[in-house]
């Protein structure tokens, strides 16, 4: 084989090879952008600081929509102390909703739960409580042993159960989170941030029963084993539902680590805010900043609400089907945050979809409700059928065929 006849055999080859490699480059996945922290399709952006706050990190934001209103190292990724007991709170709401369990239900203490140090009720191994027990325990003093008894439960163990709380944070979408025990007693690799908290605060408050308990100043509680029973005193260790007009939450924390911690929830008017604040040198001033934070939130903003949940906008006409109208409803309350004295710029308009395909399911999407502050478009609603649509029998399609042409 000549030398001319190698080389073209030769160039034909690595010309095969960088063709190759070519064709897998165009066909490998391309990675998309990562956008973190959304909630309610709001992305966790928000103004950055415009006062001091003494906090390691803080935010504000509103509970409605999201919004973030003030930050301070909003995602630097922080011990939380018992503030941790909100996710296990939620999940324990969660199981209720679900009807897996009830407020009513027993729960035994075990040995496990009963040996839990710090904040507690002082409960004995093999003594009774109900989970609403349990449950006003944990959300006004901050009962560890509680913590454990309602996640051995609702998982049958504490190590299952923080999986699940590991796992719905990272379905809430918060990326700064990490647990390892119920309760926020001090262990390596538990950490949280302001803005995380501030998610699974804005979840946990959708369940009204536990408006009750965090609101609460001082109540008792019946513990011991049979013939040993005593009264215990309730006292919540959240101050500001004292001190600060309108606040009605949430959670309090503190260890030498985290310091103290504060994820507190207050409502005036249709205006509801949650104020996060870590790692403040003590109690007085976690409360004193949060409170800045508020008075900050409710002096330069004002909640607009556009419709409630399930409030209906349109009636729509399906010639075709049983029955021949159906409302257009909301599938949420839809409210917007708009700056003090512009609440009457903002406005909302219907628009239906063009074809409703039967039959109609109810909650199927049938139109969106578009709002607007001005000239601007600054959010998008789904509007839902109220009821199931059927498509009607021919012998009624005749029938009102029939009836037009009397």
């Amino acid at each position: 084989m000549n030398i001319w006849k190698k080389s073209f055999i030769t160039l034909c080859g690595f010309a095969l090879i960088f063709g190759v490699f070519l064709a897998i480059d165009k066909n490998l996945p391309k990675q998309e952008p990562i956008v973190l922290e959304t909630v309610n399709d709001t992305v966790a952006e928000g103004p950055k600081e415009t006062f001091e706050v003494a906090a390691k990190a803080a935010v504000l934001v509103d509970a409605d929509t999201g919004r973030v209103l003030f930050q301070k190292n909003s995602h630097e990724e922080l011990p939380l102390a018992s503030v941790t007991k909100i996710m296990t709170m939620l999940l324990v709401m969660e199981a209720i909703e679900d009807e897996k369990i009830a407020l009513t239900d027993e729960v035994t203490i075990s040995e496990r739960a009963a040996s839990m140090g710090g904040s507690q009720m002082y409960m004995e191994f093999g003594e009774k409580h109900t989970v609403e027990e349990l449950l006003k325990g944990v959300a006004m003093v901050s009962a560890n042993d509680g913590c454990v008894a309602l996640a051995e439960y609702v998982a049958g163990s504490e190590e299952i159960f923080v999986e699940r709380m590991n796992e719905r944070a990272e379905e809430l979408g918060m990326a700064d989170t990490h647990f390892v025990n119920t309760n926020g007693l001090p262990v390596a690799d538990h950490y949280s941030s302001a803005y995380d908290i501030a998610v699974m605060s804005k979840e946990l408050y959708k369940y009204e029963k536990t408006h009750e308990w965090f609101t609460t100043w001082q109540s008792t509680i019946t513990v011991g084993l049979p013939g040993k029973e005593k009264e215990f005193g309730l006292t919540n260790t959240n101050k500001m539902i004292k001190q600060y007009s309108g606040c009605n939450g949430i959670k309090t924390g503190y260890t030498q680590e985290a310091g103290y911690c504060l994820s507190a929830s207050a409502t005036r008017g249709d205006t509801h805010f949650i104020a996060v604040a870590l790692g403040c040198e003590t109690s007085a001033i976690r409360n004193a900043e949060i409170g800045k934070m508020l008075d900050f939130g409710f002096a330069n903003f004002e909640t607009c609400v556009i419709a409630e949940r399930g409030q209906s906008k349109k009636s729509i006409t399906v010639e075709n089907g049983t029955p021949q109208t159906v409302k257009a409803v909301t599938d949420r309350r839809i409210t917007v945050l708009a700056d003090k004295g512009t609440a009457d710029d903002i406005t909302s308009e219907v628009k239906l979809n063009d074809k409703v395909t039967l039959p109609l399911k109810k909650g199927a999407e049938v139109g969106k409700l578009v709002v607007y502050q001005g000239e601007e478009k600054i959010g998008e609603y789904p509007l839902v059928a109220e009821k199931d649509v059927k498509k009607a029998p021919f012998f009624q399609l005749v029938k009102r065929l029939f009836d037009k042409l009397i």
